[in-house]
């Protein structure tokens, strides 16, 4: 796995970061997993890392698309509802049957959805146009060759490409990885990211709250985003803000992490533990200009990629949106994942100078419509609860009245 040598780095800015540099800043950090081969059923969701060709064509054999009776098409030719053709069933050919003899002239063959045509026939005739009959059947339509059959190679020939370098597992493309043959794929692994809150004010939730403390939220939050954006989280308990006590937990934690994504401690306050541990030691404290989500961490510490998020719940919410999560996925050779849209604002809203907004808001595709949740606070975790997207204001806009168009992130995409 590559590592980087902790650097020292400034922790100091007098100009605050644009959020593209910092996204860029973040995305450089996590250079592409390793790949692997991992069975089908631990494929799902990730990026295929070389071409899968076809060892085998599909379907592998002439079968029968109907249950219905085999047939020679010419034996049937004159089969009309009212002048049936009456043949003698030599036999069964059930899917699976691997031993099925020839189709003699002037006989059929009972065949089941499936099943490998026997050699010499050439149409199958449904059951609906027949008797049903066990030992002689009674026909009444006639079939044309290659009627209600499915050639060797229709879907897939042998050699031939069904998927691509860098497609996303979903079931249709592990179902065709597995019709010819794969067991295994060559994927990007997933990601390994750990996950720490820090804060002496936290407590574990289900555990009883005395005055002037809170739950633990972020973790469980930051966590669930790893899984969702693919790659495996692993979840640290919350540490005070003590840096020695933060240090000393991380110390034999990060064996095999590409990613270590912290929240809270990385202000320009006091108690600031994220930063007071890893600043200088080659992690960058910086301000973004962006709201929610202006301080921001981003580096390597005990060479490992760090991103280290603010506290408040919305703010660490959007910051892993903005930044983190399209750098996880680039990791792994996926695409964003996230659908984006332009919709038109349902009530008017205000935007601070010089920062790049973004507001929680419900869109409705249907309208084309996006409506805010809650005000700008980066506390309002019931308004992002409730929010299914991202509405994005630029550094440069302050006011946007009702009808405004403007670019949503589609969250719950």
């Amino acid at each position: 796995m590559r590592r980087w040598q902790d650097a020292q780095v400034p922790s100091q800015q007098n100009t605050p970061r644009t959020v593209d540099a910092h996204r860029a800043t973040v995305a450089a950090l996590l250079p592409r997993t390793p790949v692997v081969r991992l069975p089908l059923a631990d494929c799902l969701g990730l990026a295929v890392a070389e071409p899968v060709s076809a060892p085998l064509p599909l379907p592998p054999f002439d079968n029968s698309a109907m249950d219905g009776y085999a047939v020679r098409a010419v034996d049937v030719a004159a089969a009309t509802v009212d002048t049936p053709v009456e043949l003698p069933v030599d036999e069964d050919v059930p899917a699976g049957r691997i031993d099925s003899p020839p189709l003699q002239p002037g006989t059929a063959h009972r065949i089941m959805t499936g099943a490998p045509m026997p050699p010499g026939s050439d149409a199958v005739v449904r059951v609906e146009h027949t008797d049903g009959g066990l030992h002689r059947v009674r026909i009444d339509t006639p079939g044309a060759p290659g009627a209600n059959l499915r050639r060797a190679g229709d879907d897939v020939a042998t050699g031939d490409v069904v998927l691509p370098t860098g497609t996303v597992l979903g079931p249709a493309q592990l179902g065709v990885a597995a019709a010819v043959g794969y067991a295994q794929l060559p994927v990007h692994r997933r990601l390994r990211a750990l996950v720490l809150s820090t804060g002496s004010e936290l407590v574990e939730p289900g555990r009883p709250l005395a005055h002037g403390q809170i739950y633990e939220s972020n973790a469980a939050l930051l966590a669930a985003a790893v899984r969702e954006a693919g790659g495996h989280a692993e979840q640290l308990h919350f540490v005070p803000d003590d840096v020695g006590q933060l240090d000393a937990t991380l110390a034999d934690r990060l064996e095999g992490v590409d990613l270590l994504v912290t929240s809270g401690g990385v202000s320009a306050g006091a108690y600031e533990v994220v930063k007071d541990a890893m600043g200088g030691r080659g992690v960058e404290f910086v301000r973004v200009a962006m709201q929610p989500g202006g301080p921001q961490g981003a580096g390597h510490y005990r060479g490992v990629a760090v991103a280290a998020l603010p506290g408040n719940p919305v703010s660490s919410s959007v910051s892993f949106e903005v930044f983190v999560r399209p750098a996880m996925r680039a990791a792994m050779g996926l695409p964003p994942a996230r659908r984006s849209a332009t919709a038109r604002l349902g009530s008017e809203l205000d935007s601070p100078p010089g920062k790049r907004q973004y507001r929680r808001g419900t869109f409705d595709a249907a309208t084309g419509t996006v409506s805010p949740v809650g005000g700008p606070g980066s506390h309002l975790l019931g308004a992002l609860a409730r929010s299914d997207s991202l509405i994005e204001i630029d550094e440069d806009t302050t006011q946007l009245p009702a009808g405004t168009a403007v670019p949503v992130l589609l969250t719950s995409s």
